[in-house]
């Protein structure tokens, strides 16, 4: 198949354009700087600019399946708008162009929304990119996932470095919620196969998830335990999401645009509607340790972490 692979200097995407490759497609890849993307493995790669719509009809003529991996989390340098501005633009003019083009299938990854509770300003776009991705093509899937375990995941070396670098763990108030992670590697299967199976005959909405459920205390305990550190663990009666972000975000030297959403969307559970998305696609599901040591294994396959 001719194929489109969207924000593929990115975590996901650029793990995604050689495995296309290698099942034998002809993949294009876009993005706004073609030198970030590794051009080996893409069959061609267009410069563009989704939020602008620069390049969307070049880089979508002639593809059967197109991924949407933008996300605009980051703190904008040209002070354009918040990331769910950005995101809205960006959505809106990839499934003109879509729809423009006749592509077949579009699919997107996207994040859970909540079962009872208002969804965070994060998890809400989310949701209206989805929304608008599904009516771009006749075949559209969107998947949507929580916390993805991979030493390539920004939410995960978030959770790592900060670990890595307090002496005590204070956990707000949300940590009792649930969420079920997902590993990376079955990430990458479900965007595969949602690009390709047969199983998909219309627009779909599947929630993704791994097969154990654990509190967001659990999860960072889980994190810890791997690193073989000993961070004794504090729990604080309040959520002090804005306060909290903008000091993780320092501790990590991570952007405070991408932890502020984060940590405000950890106030209620995110857990998957259904598991119908492994037995549709065929996916065997990794458990949550396997995952965090597999992804601290390849991340220590290029530098050194702390405790291990």
């Amino acid at each position: 198949m001719q194929v489109l692979v969207t924000g593929a200097s990115g975590a996901i995407g650029a793990e995604l354009v050689p495995r296309l490759t290698s099942a034998g497609h002809a993949v294009r890849a876009f993005g706004r700087d073609p030198a970030r993307i590794a051009v080996a493995e893409a069959s061609a790669v267009v410069r563009g600019d989704a939020v602008s719509g620069a390049g969307l009809g070049e880089a979508l003529a002639g593809i059967d399946v197109a991924y949407f991996l933008i996300h605009s989390m980051e703190t904008a340098l040209d002070g354009a708008g918040s990331f769910a501005d950005r995101d809205r633009a960006a959505a809106a003019n990839f499934a003109a162009a879509a729809r423009a083009a006749g592509v077949r299938r579009v699919v997107y990854l996207g994040g859970p929304v909540p079962a009872d509770a208002p969804a965070s300003p994060h998890l809400a776009s989310r949701l209206e990119v989805e929304e608008t991705l599904l009516a771009a093509a006749p075949e559209a899937v969107a998947l949507r996932a929580s916390i993805v375990i991979s030493a390539r995941s920004r939410s995960f070396r978030f959770l790592v470095r900060l670990v890595e670098r307090v002496p005590v763990m204070p956990l707000p108030a949300w940590r009792v919620h649930r969420t079920r992670p997902i590993d990376g590697r079955d990430v990458m299967t479900f965007l595969e196969r949602a690009g390709t199976s047969d199983a998909v005959a219309g627009p779909l909405s599947l929630d993704i998830a791994g097969p154990d459920t654990v509190t967001f205390a659990q999860l960072v305990e889980g994190i810890r335990d791997a690193l073989l550190l000993g961070r004794p663990r504090v729990d604080l009666p309040i959520t002090m999401t804005a306060i909290g972000s903008r000091v993780a975000a320092a501790i990590t030297g991570e952007d405070p645009g991408l932890v502020g959403p984060l940590m405000g969307s950890l106030t209620a559970d995110l857990l998957p509607r259904d598991d119908r998305a492994a037995a549709l696609f065929g996916v065997r599901l990794h458990r949550f340790a396997a995952a965090v040591e597999h992804a601290l294994r390849e991340w220590e396959a290029v530098e050194e972490l702390a405790g291990r």
